[in-house]
């Protein structure tokens, strides 16, 4: 068992450490702020490196857990912990981890039944981006591509939108749209885009093929360009004149219907 150590400096190392990681100016690092997600955090396979608990934490059953597992805990004056905390009402513990690394999804390509790949392009709301790896745990995807100019997968703001589930995806970032729409033929995966302009809806796919579905950001979509590059594009028809749906629901939607399919 890990020694534990009181801090009482603002500019202790471990404190000036965590916000570095925080603010995201650590890239090998995750910052995990709160009880659900440090006991998320636990149930994974993160190398969890540091746990910083203010003086009034409470939790002991969470802290026993953070020490058998052989992690240091240091515990910082309430007042101190409110200078590392990313949320306005901080619990009282925050644990740093390692970053994960995306090893590659063609072995759990191999051994799905109907592997799903969803592939995010340029999705720059951390909420939004958090809010769909959730969503694509719970609909069973093999795992989730991420390109460059997206937000953050390993953001606070991302972290907590996924409750957990960043922790556990196979997950990639900094794709290039090229190289994954290649990758994707090598793996035989049928590609296929959600765009608004597409005139084929989401139920009228085959989900029960592998495949590779792709969201453009929020903002602008996917260029002519990329969509020209896909096998097939889908849309979700919508009723009363409304244009568009947010990327989450839109994502929880298509998902579910090919897990749907993928269960018949």
């Amino acid at each position: 068992m890990q020694t534990s150590e009181t801090i009482t400096s603002r500019e202790n190392g471990k404190l000036v450490n965590a916000r570095r990681v925080r603010d995201g100016k650590d890239r090998t690092r995750i910052f995990i702020e709160g009880q659900r997600l440090a006991s998320e955090a636990l149930r994974s396979s993160l190398k969890i490196e540091e746990c910083l608990v203010s003086d009034g934490f409470t939790d002991m059953e969470l802290i026993n857990s953070i020490h058998a597992c052989n992690v240091n805990i240091s515990f910082v004056a309430d007042r101190l912990f409110k200078t590392i905390a990313d949320t306005n009402e901080p619990q009282g513990i925050v644990l740093i981890a390692n970053r994960p690394g995306g090893a590659g999804m063609d072995a759990q390509i191999k051994a799905a039944k109907i592997p799903l790949v969803l592939f995010l392009n340029e999705i720059n709301n951390p909420s939004n981006l958090g809010a769909i790896l959730r969503t694509a745990e719970a609909a069973g995807v093999v795992g989730v591509i991420v390109s460059t100019n997206s937000a953050d997968v390993y953001s606070p703001k991302s972290i907590r939108s996924a409750m957990g589930s960043s922790f556990r995806l196979q997950v990639q970032e900094n794709a290039l749209f090229g190289e994954v729409l290649d990758w994707a033929r090598e793996q035989n995966l049928r590609t296929t885009a959600a765009d608004i302009s597409a005139t084929k809806s989401y139920t009228d796919i085959d989900w029960t093929q592998p495949r590779l579905l792709i969201f453009g950001s929020e903002a602008h979509g996917l260029s002519a360009e990329q969509l020209a590059s896909v096998n097939e594009q889908t849309f979700i028809p919508m009723e009363n004149r409304v244009e568009s749906l947010n990327l989450g629901v839109s994502a929880g939607i298509i998902l579910f219907e090919a897990k749907r399919q993928s269960n018949i």
